[in-house]
């Protein structure tokens, strides 16, 4: 198998039973504790379970929204062995990026954009790759058995190993939960050829709470333990490559990147402690920045207040008509000589948002004028429909 970016293919040697199994689990857990790691497991490639069967249907039904990468590589995905069939015990590991304050407080200040917890840090995958190749490198050493490495970006069900492993369940929202941490975990995976004591599967301690469905903004369960991307605002914020639905841009609100309602209410977080990671300390562009700062940016400024951020591979254009559905939301009459500047822009995706904006925050008379100054120019179907529909809005 090629090796990628958050691979290790750290040798080619037989996959050894590592007679010596208990002693070298015990202290690859001591070693992941010390590279900050707040949570470790072992599961069989075999603990999946019914992971799989859930993904088929998930796909079948196509709610997994643009996300094709996840139909691409569905077969490896099912099962750990049709990604790497030496693989004998895979290790869980978890890190905590719990925030310092409740990401739901944000939500009030609707001249200001909202940034994902998991997201107003450094990109935790580069955070987390190099821990894990640490690992990797000392397993590999001590076991003389192959090992790869995971973080995300792999056809690995990260959440279903972890669950089996007994890092936490997943809940309703189909995030995975701990009863030591909420609902705030980064996940990473070593795949090793060398055979790890597996620890007990973690149990389901959702109960009959509802918090995390009932709370959804887009109604995007449509039962527990079901997720529904095409209505989720991480997905529509971040992955959906074009025009955001209308249905959806009221109950955006001013979340620009991501959405942590269904995290930030879970009741297992009375149990998280702030991220003692400092990579994943916010920063004051994500730390609910002014819309209208947000709205100046061009695709250098863009690029260079969110370098080292996961936000920077969402690319400028999509970053900023999620803002201008915020600035929509916000009821901020100050931002419309900016939203008016965006009409001209050069990425559709933005000048259609802006036509969007100007109609929520416009009475018709105000926005007339704006159409016929701008309307004329428009090239793009997308764009014009926005300000037709706008206009018989208004």
């Amino acid at each position: 198998m090629p090796r990628g970016p958050d691979q290790i293919s750290a040798c080619l040697a037989e996959p050894s039973a590592a007679p010596n199994g208990g002693p070298v689990k015990a202290e690859l857990i001591r070693r992941a504790r010390a590279e900050g790691f707040d949570a470790v497991g072992v599961t069989a490639p075999d603990g999946i379970g019914r992971a799989g069967e859930k993904l088929a249907a998930f796909l079948a039904e196509g709610m997994h929204g643009d996300m094709g990468w996840l139909k691409l590589h569905a077969d490896r995905r099912r099962h750990p062995k049709a990604l790497w069939p030496q693989v004998r015990s895979i290790i869980m590991l978890g890190m905590n990026y719990g925030p310092e304050i409740d990401p739901l407080d944000l939500l009030a200040e609707r001249s200001r954009g909202a940034i994902s917890a998991y997201a107003r840090g450094r990109d935790y995958h580069g955070v987390i790759k190099g821990k894990l190749k640490t690992l990797g490198g000392w397993l590999h050493r001590e076991t003389g058995a192959d090992v790869k490495v995971f973080v995300d970006t792999a056809p690995v069900m990260e959440k279903p190993l972890a669950e089996a492993a007994g890092i936490g369940w997943q809940g309703k929202h189909t995030n995975l939960v701990s009863r030591d941490l909420g609902s705030w975990l980064f996940l990473g995976t070593i795949f090793s050829a060398a055979e790890l004591p597996p620890d007990a599967a973690e149990a389901d301690h959702c109960g009959s709470c509802r918090a995390c469905l009932d709370i959804c903004p887009t109604d995007a369960f449509p039962a527990p333990y079901r997720l529904d991307a095409r209505r989720c605002i991480s997905y529509l914020t971040i992955e959906h490559k074009g025009h955001i639905p209308r249905e959806f841009r009221n109950p955006m609100g001013n979340r620009i990147y991501g959405c942590d309602d269904c995290l930030a209410v879970c009741p297992w977080n009375k149990f998280a402690a702030a991220a003692s990671e400092a990579k994943f300390a916010g920063r004051a562009i994500t730390e609910g920045a002014p819309l209208s700062e947000l709205l100046a940016l061009d695709d250098a400024a863009f690029r260079a207040a969110f370098s080292g951020s996961p936000i920077k591979r969402t690319g400028r254009d999509r970053f900023i008509r999620n803002a201008l559905i915020a600035a929509g939301n916000s009821g901020d009459t100050a931002l419309m000589p900016q939203v008016e500047r965006l009409m001209t822009d050069d990425s559709p995706l933005v000048r259609a948002m802006a036509v969007w904006a100007a109609g929520e925050l416009l009475g018709a008379e105000a926005f007339d004028e704006l159409r016929g100054a701008h309307l004329p120019s428009e090239t793009d179907e997308a764009v014009r429909a926005e300000w037709h529909r706008e206009s018989q809005a208004a």
